[in-house]
């Protein structure tokens, strides 16, 4: 699953913050509210608290300040092996990217020391002995297999200390880390069964909130992550990835007041100076979901200006290694989803892809391009744009991006189905659409990806199949809820199959989402409002 991610302005009170003793030993706001953790480890009342700060940071994935919370406690406490798990743990970055060969060498030779140490425990023993499992053989041994290899050593943990909390938190977020290939899902119901009697008993513990929202981060399982992410923000205000990783389940139930609410205070904290580094992928991220929730209740120039905004972000402040995997591909992204839900098809057509970024950055404009001619019944330009974008996949798979042809076939087959819906081919695309639909009916997709099973709807109403259409909006619209294109499509889908009931309850409920249409020219408001007058 690709998914993605953030901030302090809200001054909501968290009982017990982690304090850090002995504070004025290095560079951190030891007052700053990053939750509750309960990690006990048996080296000193001294290092007790600030240790379980660098794992409540860990938590938030404010990774670079755990790394340094960590190493300034080994400098005053080097006897203590959880400190160097601690960092070797916080070098994984789960659930955020995967760590690069410095990082492996370092977590490494981490690991290794800690184990020299013979800790206190056994239970700390076995803590390093099930991350020693990850970074073993790490220039030998594929990712895939050493990351269930430690998430195995993890269950046998939790298993071993029922009373662990944490255990249960850095099991489950193991769990996260693959999947399962029959089954897509089986490892987040497993995560969110694990973590829940932790969110109960400690519904300040910021993994447990944290993990739960990301386990829950699908469709089908959005619901169960509600209380977490309505929590999550109260608990680590002083996190900028707490304040936005709520909106993630917001955006996947349509919530989109919810939604911007959760990424305005995200991107308030982000864009704060502070003593702690945070990389523009913060603000980066909370304006992506902005532009998005913004284009769904029709605040059309506060999207546009989120896509100003983030075209004003300099590279260089994005974290090294999230520039071209995260921020190349937003400069792509950015203004073709603008065009797109706004269906500005000449407009689309008319993008370029960003200057020196990756072949399957450069593959987002193509992808934009063809459906905008698809939707233009441009065959020239779609082909055009459908060439381009398979040339772009074959030079990422010769290129040194491994992981990325995955994740660029979805795109790929909606380019196709619209180069084929423009060459009149309608059968093969709603083929093509229909088969990409069921897939992430059953998988998900990205929160602020243009649905496969809409795009198949919107297909069906220009071939003049409204019924048809109206079947698929409605399907559409259980896994996406309350999207701008997919209510008008419904409601125009019913109007042309002369259900006015039901097209008059979906033009209401675009208008109560956009209230009223007051801040949007889109003829599609104009078109609402005139259809419930007449009625």
């Amino acid at each position: 699953m690709e998914r993605l991610w953030r901030f302090s302005l809200l001054l909501f009170f968290c009982a017990c913050p982690l304090l850090a003793q002995d504070g004025h030993h290095h560079p951190y706001d030891s007052s700053q509210k990053l939750g509750t953790v309960s990690f006990p480890i048996s080296c000193g009342t001294a290092v007790q608290r600030p240790f379980e700060r660098g794992v409540a940071l860990m938590h938030s994935f404010w990774h670079e300040e755990a790394e340094k919370q960590f190493q300034a406690l080994e400098k005053l406490h080097p006897a203590c092996a959880m400190l160097y798990w601690g960092e070797a743990v916080s070098l994984l970055r789960q659930l955020v990217s995967r760590p690069e060969n410095a990082d492996l060498k370092r977590g490494s030779e981490l690991v290794q020391k800690a184990q020299s140490m013979d800790a206190k425990t056994q239970r700390e023993s076995d803590y390093i002995a099930a991350l020693a499992l990850f970074y073993r053989d790490f220039d030998k041994t594929p990712h895939e297999q050493r990351i269930q290899a430690y998430s195995g050593a993890m269950e046998k943990v939790y298993q071993r200390y029922p009373n662990d909390e944490q255990a249960a938190v850095f099991y489950a977020l193991s769990l996260l880390t693959w999947e399962v290939d029959r089954d897509p899902l089986a490892n987040p119901r497993k995560a969110i069964a694990i973590l829940n009697p932790v969110f109960s008993e400690n519904p300040n513990d910021p993994g447990a909130a944290h993990y739960l929202i990301h386990a829950s981060d699908a469709p089908q399982l959005a619901q169960l992550g509600l209380p977490a992410a309505r929590r999550y923000a109260q608990i680590a205000p002083a996190a900028p990835h707490a304040l936005h990783m709520p909106s993630h389940i917001f955006a996947r139930l349509g919530l989109w007041q919810e939604d911007i609410q959760s990424n305005l205070a995200s991107l308030a904290a982000a864009q704060q100076p502070s003593a702690m580094r945070v990389g523009a992928e913060n603000q980066i991220h909370a304006m992506e979901f902005l532009e998005y929730a913004y284009l769904q209740i029709g605040e059309d120039a506060k999207a546009e200006a989120m896509v100003a905004d983030f075209m004003r972000v300099p590279r260089e402040d994005v974290t090294e290694d999230l520039r071209g995997i995260y921020f190349d591909s937003r400069l792509a992204n950015f203004p073709a989803m603008y065009a797109l839900e706004m269906h500005r098809w000449k407009q689309a057509l008319a993008l370029q892809p960003p200057a020196g970024v990756e072949p399957y950055n450069q593959a987002i404009t193509y992808w934009a391009r063809a459906v905008a001619a698809g939707h233009l019944h441009d065959v020239a330009a779609a082909q055009a744009a459908v060439d381009l974008y398979d040339a772009m996949l074959e030079a990422t798979k010769k290129g040194n991006y491994s992981l990325r042809p995955k994740y660029m076939a979805t795109k790929q087959d909606e380019a196709h189905a619209w180069l084929a819906f423009a060459q009149g081919k309608n059968e093969d695309a709603i083929v093509l659409l229909r088969g990409l639909a069921d897939k992430q009916d059953l998988q998900g997709k990205g929160e602020v990806d243009l649905p496969a099973r809409e795009m198949l709807a919107d297909m069906l109403l220009e071939m003049g199949r409204p019924e048809d259409a109206l079947v698929e909006y409605e399907k559409s619209m259980r896994v996406d809820p309350n999207r701008f294109n997919g209510l008008y499509g419904a409601a125009r889908a019913a109007q042309l199959s002369n259900q006015p009931e039901k097209a008059a309850a979906y033009f209401a409920q675009l208008l109560a989402n956009c209230g009223g249409g007051a801040h949007s020219v889109r003829p599609e408001l104009a078109n609402a409002k005139s259809f419930l007058a007449g009625n």
